[in-house]
């Protein structure tokens, strides 16, 4: 079976070789390549149609943000990391093999939990899997990811984001 691979802003910056035309990413991406190289590459693949742009259906973007508020990883995901993940999800709900190509540990840890097959570019990946925590620095209170604010409602002491691992 094919292998589609879904492919975040570093696969382009670390140098991903596109072999297969079975690449896509999503339209956000596209704003975080900034170096001119990166961009070259990113603006070849396109039209050598290495690469498609795909969008995603909001259902699979509700369905990550029901995952990620579970694991605390809602605190650590840009936008752009989000639709690229939902975008996963919705390759896979196509009964497609896919793998996500991202050195960004968070994505990771998100497709780690889902069960979706990853690698990096230059990094060997996570091993195992974390949730995130909100906890003031002073009274060590934890907060739900949805706390508004960045200072203890106890104390006034600065919230900083703790890693726990499963």
């Amino acid at each position: 079976m094919e292998t589609y691979y879904i492919l975040d802003a570093s696969a382009f910056i670390n140098g991903f070789q596109l072999e297969t035309k079975n690449n896509l990413t999503v339209p956000e991406i596209t704003a975080e390549i900034k170096d001119f190289e990166s961009r070259l590459k990113f603006d070849a693949a396109i039209e050598d149609g290495k690469l498609v742009i795909q969008d995603v259906e909001s259902k699979y973007i509700k369905e990550l943000n029901q995952i990620i508020s579970k694991s605390g990883d809602s605190l650590r995901l840009s936008g752009p990391d989000k639709k690229l993940i939902a975008l996963a999800l919705m390759i896979k709900d196509e009964n497609k093999n896919i793998k996500v190509i991202s050195d960004d540990y968070s994505i990771q840890n998100v497709l780690k939990i889902i069960g979706i097959p990853y690698s990096g570019v230059i990094t060997d990946g996570i091993k195992g899997v974390y949730n995130w925590k909100k906890v003031c620095e002073g009274c060590k209170k934890e907060y739900p990811d949805d706390y508004p604010f960045d200072d203890c409602e106890i104390c006034g002491s600065n919230l900083f984001k703790k890693r726990i691992k499963l």
